[in-house]
């Protein structure tokens, strides 16, 4: 999965607090978020079993982001938008 570097674009928006699920990775990307921050589960990771932790939380929230975009119709992570994590009434 290819990701825009955020100097790509011509703005940036970070989105940092209480992610801890590649869903929640999903939704500020379709809401237009350029990076998100993922302190806390890193940190378990590297608290839980050192550098090989974050390398399996990585993997873990990688692939449950691979997993959504299937699910929402995105191949790339540019393609997702708000209507695909939302309904309006």
């Amino acid at each position: 999965m290819k990701l825009s570097l955020p100097w790509e674009t011509d703005w940036l928006s970070l989105s940092d607090g209480g992610f801890r699920w590649g869903s929640d990775v999903i939704k500020a990307s379709a809401f237009g978020g350029t990076l998100v921050g993922l302190g806390r589960p890193i940190l378990y990771g590297l608290g839980a079993d050192g550098r090989e932790g974050v390398r399996r939380v990585i993997a873990e929230i990688s692939g449950e982001m691979t997993r959504i975009m299937c699910l929402v119709g995105a191949v790339h992570p540019d393609d997702l938008c708000k209507d695909m994590v939302i309904e309006d009434p």
